[in-house]
C-alpha cells in the first residue's frame, strides 16, 4: 500500500507545532503547548467558549462557536483568525433568518459544526424542537444566515455534515438521545437529495466494552477524505464515580458506504490530562468538533472543548494517526455489517 493522502485542498498556512520532545511516543495526537487558545469571559455578555468549529475561509479562517451566555444560556457567535489561533469574535450572536428573511432565531443552540459542501457552508448545531434536536443554517458569505428545515425529530445531538455528496446524495451523522444527559448513543448515518428530506438511515457504531467509551459515543468533527477512507475523529464517553468522562477516539469508514467501518481504534487518541481538561464547569471533557487539514502536508489540527469552559487545540499527521487506527483497531460484527436489520 501507498503512503496514504488526504483528499481535499492544500491549506499551507494550516496552525502547527511539531510535536514537543517530551510527548508521549506511543501516542499518534499531541497538544499544542499554549492551549488553551480561547479562555474564559471571551467577550462581553459570554462566561466561556467551548464545542466550537471553524474552515478555512480565503486566506484566514473563520467559525462558528458555542457561547455559553452569564445567563446560561447557550447561542452561536461567529469568529474570525488569521492564523486559527488568535481569535476576535463579534458581539452579537449569529443572526440566523427564515427563507423569507425574517428573524428565526432558536431557543437556545449549542455545539455547532461548521461544514463547506459544494459551495455552501453548513452550520449544524443542537437545538430545541420540542425536545433536543439538530438544527441547520446554511450561508455562502457569512452574512446572511438562513434556517433549513430540521432534519430529524427528537431527541438527537451530534450532528456531523460529510464534506462532499456521495452517491449523489448529502450524508450526516448524528446520535439519537433522549431529552437529558442520556447514558446511551450509538452512530448512526442518514442520507438526503435536498436537504430536507432524510431517510436510509443506517446505524455506523455504538459504545464498545474499552473502558473510555463504554457508556455512548457520538460524532466529531466533520469527516476527513483519505486514500484510506473517511477518517472519523469521534467522543466516547465513560462513567465514573464522580461523573462522565470524554474523551477523543479515532475510526476510518469505507468511502462509498460509510456506515461501514473499516478500522476503529481502540485506544484513545486524546482524553483529559491536563487542568484546563480536567478542572472546568464540566471536568474531564476533551469534545473535538472540528479539524484543519492540509492534504500536500498531511497535516490536522483537532479543535475541541475542554471541560465546558476552553478550546484547546491538538495536531497530528493523516498517515501517522491512520496506522496508529489500523494498528490498534478492533471492530465488531456492528460496525462492519451496513448497519440495517
Amino acid at each position: 500500500m501507498g503512503e496514504v493522502k488526504i483528499i481535499g485542498s492544500n491549506v499551507p498556512n494550516v496552525p502547527w507545532q511539531d510535536r514537543p520532545a517530551d510527548s508521549k511516543e506511543w501516542m499518534p495526537v499531541w497538544r499544542y503547548s499554549d492551549n488553551p487558545i480561547i479562555g474564559r469571559n471571551p467577550i462581553e455578555g459570554v462566561a466561556r467558549i467551548f464545542n466550537s468549529a471553524v474552515v478555512p475561509y480565503g486566506d484566514e479562517f473563520i467559525g462558528v462557536f458555542r457561547g455559553e451566555q452569564i445567563n446560561g444560556i447557550p447561542y452561536i457567535y461567529l469568529g474570525r483568525s488569521k492564523d486559527a489561533i488568535h481569535w476576535e469574535f463579534d458581539k452579537e450572536k449569529i443572526p440566523f433568518k427564515d427563507e423569507n428573511g425574517k428573524e428565526f432565531m432558536p431557543v437556545y443552540a449549542y455545539d455547532p459544526r461548521l461544514v463547506k459542501v459544494e459551495d455552501t457552508y453548513y452550520i449544524i448545531w443542537c437545538q430545541d424542537f420540542y425536545g433536543a434536536a439538530i438544527g441547520m443554517a446554511k450561508t455562502t458569505d457569512f452574512k446572511t444566515f438562513t434556517r433549513i428545515e430540521n432534519p430529524f425529530l427528537p431527541f438527537n445531538r451530534n450532528a456531523v455534515l460529510f464534506p462532499r455528496k456521495i452517491n449523489g446524495n448529502f450524508m450526516m451523522l448524528s446520535r439519537p438521545s433522549d431529552s437529558g444527559h442520556t447514558p446511551f448513543g450509538d452512530i448512526f448515518i442518514s442520507e438526503s437529495k435536498d436537504m430536507v428530506y432524510w431517510g436510509k438511515h443506517r446505524h455506523v457504531m455504538g459504545k464498545s466494552s474499552e473502558w473510555w467509551e463504554a457508556v455512548k459515543i457520538g460524532g466529531g468533527a466533520a469527516p476527513i477524505e483519505t486514500t484510506e477512507g473517511w477518517l472519523l475523529f469521534y467522543h466516547g464517553v465513560t462513567g465514573t464515580c464522580n461523573g462522565y468522562v470524554y474523551s477523543i477516539g479515532g475510526a476510518i469508514l469505507d468511502i462509498d458506504n460509510p456506515s461501514i467501518v473499516k478500522y476503529r481504534c481502540e485506544n484513545f487518541l486524546l482524553t483529559p490530562e491536563e487542568w484546563y481538561e480536567e478542572r472546568g464547569f464540566v471536568p474531564n471533557v476533551t469534545f473535538p468538533c472540528a479539524t484543519i487539514h492540509d492534504a500536500e502536508s498531511g497535516k490536522i489540527a483537532i479543535y475541541y472543548g475542554a471541560a465546558d469552559s476552553y478550546v484547546g487545540l491538538a495536531f497530528t499527521k493523516a498517515d501517522e494517526v491512520i496506522a496508529y487506527i489500523k494498528e490498534h483497531s478492533h471492530v465488531t460484527e456492528s460496525d462492519t455489517e451496513i448497519g440495517v436489520r
